[in-house]
């Protein structure tokens, strides 16, 4: 297979800044190039020159919508599992148990596949249960990406990524398959009917989905350059409550925008009002 060249690096990179803000620097050439590579080869291209023909040259042929939304797939999905961090899980619990909300709205805003979502509602269900929390509550994932969507909205994972989830709360939340589906988890109705996810841009204008009480944007601003993840913050908070809290990375740095946060602890903040 051809390999990529520079020049067509960058016209991936000018359209996937275009079309959903994501920046690949020359430092994610190697990246790009490894995941583009499988599908290329499937789809018996001859290289990277021609997927870029496929994916921008077919206007409105159906068919080259959907491998553009694949090639998005490819290159903005990233590793995930229940309870990543849990630090944060363990500091809303805290937060929650002071509030005792009778009513809570949590946004997972860059859900992927949908452990986080799922996390936060083990979490919410786990305080209802305790009374520390009204039954009144729900969780809401979007992610740019459909095919991830889909999968998470089917509520079934590998065991694998839920192990970080204690043995007593697996088997309150989780059906674990057996014969053809032995090593997947689905999520119970009791859970799921609680959570749901819907498909979102986070560089398009967001209206009326909040507000929410707590927001998750964790492990996707590494993807933007600095103008647009000040913009994609600012816009997520907009859906935020005044005294809200915000969740972002441990590893991505002080947040970058205008509405005024207090930190609460490494990778936390809350929405100051104003």
């Amino acid at each position: 297979m051809q390999p990529l060249h520079d020049t067509t690096f960058q016209a991936l990179s000018t359209l996937m800044h275009g079309a959903i803000g994501v920046h690949f620097p020359p430092a994610k050439k190697p990246l790009v190039a490894s995941r583009l590579a499988p599908r290329i080869q499937k789809l018996g291209l001859d290289g990277y020159d021609d997927y870029l023909q496929l994916i921008t040259g077919a206007g409105s042929d159906g068919a080259t919508g959907g491998e553009f939304q694949m090639a998005i797939d490819l290159l903005t999905t990233n590793e995930t599992y229940f309870f990543r961090e849990p630090a944060h899980f363990t500091l809303l619990e805290k937060h929650l148990a002071q509030e005792r909300p009778a009513h809570l709205r949590v946004w997972s805003a860059a859900s992927s596949f949908g452990d986080e979502a799922f996390s936060v509602a083990m979490l919410l269900a786990d305080l209802a249960l305790a009374g520390r929390i009204g039954s009144d509550w729900s969780v809401l994932g979007t992610d740019i990406s459909d095919r991830v969507l889909q999968s998470a909205a089917s509520g079934i994972f590998p065991a694998e990524r839920l192990r970080e989830v204690s043995p007593e709360r697996l088997k309150r939340y989780g059906l674990r398959g057996e014969g053809d589906a032995e090593g997947l988890v689905q999520m119970q109705d009791k859970l799921r009917q609680h959570v749901r996810f819907g498909q979102l841009n986070l560089c398009a204008p967001i209206e009326g989905l909040g507000p929410f009480d707590v927001v998750f944007l964790r492990n996707v601003l590494i993807y933007f350059d600095g103008p647009t993840k000040s913009a994609v913050v600012d816009r997520v908070l907009s859906q935020l409550r005044p005294g809200g809290l915000f969740f972002i990375g441990t590893a991505e740095g002080r947040v970058p925008c205008q509405t005024p946060l207090q930190a609460v602890g490494p990778g936390v903040f809350r929405k100051v009002s104003g």
